[in-house]
């Protein structure tokens, strides 16, 4: 995201972010989530490995500049 733009507010930005990711590894997670915590993110869910935990991290991370908090995803 450029910082030159206005930002949305963040619970707008976390809510594009995540609906970003479901449809991005639509088949690979389930349940995702994610949850404002402070100045940053958790991200919530089942995924089916730990490469598609490892996508969905990194895909919040070029959506946001919010940190990632936690990364609660399960692996199952």
């Amino acid at each position: 995201m450029r910082r030159d733009v206005l930002r949305a507010p963040a619970s707008a930005e976390v809510e594009r972010v995540g609906a970003g990711v479901r449809e991005l590894l639509r088949g690979r997670l389930s349940d995702f989530r994610l949850e404002l915590c402070g100045q940053g993110v958790v991200l919530h869910g089942k995924a089916r490995s730990y490469h598609a935990k490892q996508l969905a991290q990194h895909a919040v991370m070029r959506g946001t500049d919010l940190p990632i908090v936690r990364n609660g995803i399960e692996v199952t």
